[in-house]
């Protein structure tokens, strides 16, 4: 963000919003603190990590807590609807919120959506594909490429959805969730295909999303989630700087076996548990960015009220210029250990489950 003129930051309507919110303290954006497992309800939780927002640095800490009985993982207090809103806000999570070495990711992530559309050609070209937490509908767009006769539809809970229909990434647009009985409802058994990437770690109510997504399957159709695999060793390594982390803004972390028991309970099969190509390679580099951004003089940004100095402006100009090449050889060497990493076991951060729902 350019700096601003004195008089011109005290009548910035952005600035303006964000210290009549912090005026108020952000202590009021946390719901009370639960006592048991939001997946299983068992009380035996431990705090897993305690970290502040790493990504854009607005006011507030958070803990992220574990069931010793199940292993989900969860932001304990969770953050109201009124706090998601204040956290997500100027955050694109898209391109890590323009942390040095985004771009090398973003140029890969059109070859890799059309990589994960083509995984369901094993089953047969879809008539009609649901994308779940669609965003800009960025995985429909690439899909097309390999699906150019399906019809791609988006549901997201943000307006960026309706915008991605007019831009013509997907035919039918819908604000809201799954986990909303009158949206589910209103979609029920149109899809062959629903894919969810991601989207269940963002979701108040995962379970509740997860069956949304299974009653707007066809029966016989196909459900495709992929979620960062909390169980890896770079999550244990980097802590809170293993970038799926991502507190305030992700609410849950769900192991491999909670989903895939989630799913057979509701009626499925289990075609496919993939640990390989949902691998991203970013651990090292994400995490890199995330430490260097940190050590950076702060910038000018809406919710800070007193401006950098000139000064701070220049160094923090320095800095991130070596940052980024420090970031960049970081995500080279992400690069060449992929292949290892996707194969060894433990490493690979992601995995995905393909299921065929089999009930009506």
């Amino acid at each position: 963000m350019p700096p601003l003129p004195n008089a011109a930051r005290a009548h910035d309507p952005r600035r303006t919003a964000y210290a009549a919110e912090l005026a108020q303290g952000v202590e009021r954006f946390h719901e009370p603190r639960r006592e048991d497992c939001p997946w299983c309800g068992s009380g035996r939780l431990r705090t897993r990590l305690r970290a502040p927002d790493l990504l854009q640095h607005k006011p507030g800490r958070f803990a992220l807590d574990q069931c010793a009985d199940c292993g989900h993982a969860f932001q304990n207090p969770r953050l109201t609807p009124e706090g998601m809103a204040f956290y997500h806000r100027d955050c694109e999570e898209a391109d890590l919120g323009g942390l040095p070495g985004a771009a090398l990711a973003a140029r890969r992530a059109r070859r890799r959506r059309r990589g994960d559309a083509r995984l369901m050609r094993e089953v047969g070209e879809p008539e009609s594909w649901l994308d779940v937490g669609t965003g800009h509908a960025r995985f429909p767009e690439a899909a097309r490429e390999v699906f150019p006769y399906t019809s791609f539809d988006g549901v997201d809970p943000t307006p960026r959805v309706e915008a991605a229909r007019e831009a013509g990434r997907i035919e039918e647009a819908y604000v809201g969730r799954l986990a909303d009985p009158e949206v589910a409802e209103r979609l029920r058994g149109r899809y062959d295909v629903v894919s969810v990437f991601r989207h269940l770690a963002h979701a108040p109510d995962p379970r509740a999303e997860l069956r949304g997504a299974l009653a707007v399957l066809r029966p016989g159709g196909h459900l495709l989630v992929e979620l960062p695999d909390p169980g890896c060793a770079f999550a244990r390594l980097f802590g809170k700087w293993w970038p799926a982390h991502g507190l305030p803004r992700h609410l849950h972390l769900l192991p491999l076996h909670n989903v895939c028991a989630e799913l057979e309970a509701a009626g499925c099969t289990i075609l496919v548990i993939d640990r390989r190509r949902p691998h991203t390679p970013n651990d090292l580099s994400a995490a890199l960015a995330l430490v260097l951004r940190r050590a950076l003089p702060f910038a000018d940004v809406p919710w800070r009220h007193e401006p950098p100095h000139p000064a701070q402006r220049v160094l923090r100009a320095v800095l991130a210029f070596v940052a980024a090449s420090l970031v960049q050889k970081a995500a080279l060497l992400d690069l060449l250990l992929s292949p290892l990493l996707r194969r060894a076991p433990g490493l690979s951060n992601a995995y995905r489950v393909v299921a065929r729902r089999d009930t009506a």
